[in-house]
Parts: structure tokens; sequence; C-alpha cells
């Protein structure tokens, strides 16, 4: 009886590219591996773009990257440009006039510098920049008396002021709730009585200098939301200390 030769293993058909299985079943798990990690965190679309380069080099050497299966091209970083992208919620800022936008990043950063980001609101339009100040922390309820939280923020608002040359109006905010007993008998006075009471702080306390400052009360008549709620009363009861903008020439 004879014997049957046993087949070499070299000669296993296929055997010359069984590298590809292990090679797809890596790149996979690091792809999965990729997502998951993108899953997990908040990153801006410059970071991903960053991150995936960098991801596509290490597997296959540079230059392109691997994108539902195809492979792209990436752009060279060494293109010599500097352009900046701009946050979403600044496009608008992005618009206004340069000199403006420079006032606007000099209130940003020293709002960053001096802790008070969850104190005041920074916005800005053509007419200049507004630091909105919530009266829950500038005073008591119905009072124009200004709180101690709220003698502290004003504080640094007036070394923010001092350090610039504009004009300052202040205005006064308030909800759509009549006020119908106290010392204000409606809201067009209590309005305007906060305006000045934070006014004459910035003046009598912070020295900001008298021929800058003005102030005037909307009472409830140009609210940020609709009054339907304790949440929206309490955003449109606030002091807005407004940095004007008044373009040379």
């Amino acid at each position: 009886m004879s014997r049957r030769r046993k087949k070499s293993a070299g000669n296993s058909d296929g055997g010359g590219v069984s590298w590809m299985t292990t090679f797809s079943d890596l790149m996979s798990l690091l792809l999965t591996f990729f997502i998951l990690l993108f899953s997990m965190s908040n990153v801006s679309n410059e970071k991903f773009t960053q991150a995936a380069q960098s991801l596509s080099s290490s597997l296959i050497g540079g230059g392109e990257g691997i994108i539902d299966g195809v492979i792209v091209p990436f752009e060279d970083d060494n293109t010599g440009t500097n352009e900046t992208v701009v946050p979403a919620k600044e496009l608008e800022v992005a618009e206004l006039d340069p000199a403006l936008i420079e006032i606007y990043n000099r209130v940003i950063n020293f709002v960053e510098k001096n802790d008070l980001e969850d104190k005041v609101i920074i916005t800005a339009d053509p007419k200049g920049i507004y630091v909105n100040v919530s009266n829950a922390i500038l005073f008591g309820k119905e009072s124009a008396s200004i709180s101690r939280e709220g003698r502290s923020v004003l504080k640094s608002v007036g070394k923010l002021l001092n350090q610039l040359d504009n004009r300052v109006v202040i205005e006064g905010h308030t909800d759509d709730i009549p006020n119908a007993y106290g010392q204000y008998p409606t809201n067009w006075e209590l309005s305007v009585g906060r305006a000045v009471s934070v006014l004459r702080y910035l003046n009598e306390n912070e020295h900001v200098n008298t021929s800058r400052l003005s102030a005037v009360g909307f009472g409830e008549y140009q609210p940020l939301a609709p009054n339907n709620s304790e949440e929206n009363r309490a955003r449109n009861r606030r002091v807005n200390i407004v940095v004007v903008y008044e373009p040379e020439g």
C-alpha cells in the first residue's frame, strides 16, 4: 500500500498573501480604537484633522490618509499661511471694525485673567462692547443698593474701564413684573435707579471719569428673552455696562 505524501506547508495555495489578513485585522482594530477615542472626546475640526493626519502618517508613511476605505492626500502643513480659525460664537464679532475687535479682545482677556467668566457676559455689536452683569449679582430684590458681591465685580470692571478711553453708558433693565411697592413705583424708576447706582459706584469708588459716564433706564422694554419663565426673567434683569465705540472720522 502506497503512502500519501504530505503537502509542504510552504506550497499551500494563497500562502503568499496570508499577511494581508493580519494587516487588515490590525487596521480594523486601530480604526475602531481611534473612533472610540474620538467619540469620547470633544475636539475641534482642526484638532481632528491634525489627529487624523498624524495617524495616517504613522500607518502608511505620510502624505495620505484613509477615509471610509479611500486613500486621500492631506495638505502640507508648511504652506506659509497663518489663517485664523474663528469660533462660531465669535463670527459676528469677527465682522466688526478691526479697531472694535481689538477693544473686544482686550475686554475678553481682562475678564479671563480676573476670573470674571461666571460673573459677566461679554457681547459686541457696531455700537460697542457690552459687559452684561446680572441683577442677581448686583442687587437685592426690588433694590438699587449694590450688594457686597456686586461691589467686588464692579471693582474689577472699574479697573477695566480705566484702561480704556471710551465713553461708557450704564443701561438698567428689568423683567415685566410690575414693581408695585417700595421706593420705585414702576420698572422705569427701578431700572434708572440701578443704572445710576452703578454709575456712582464706578465714579466715586473706582474713579472712572465723570465726563465718560452716563446712565439710562429701559425698564422691561428691551428684554433678552420672552418674559415667560423665571429663568428668562432672570436673564432680563440686568445692567449693561456699554463701552461705546466711536470710529475716528
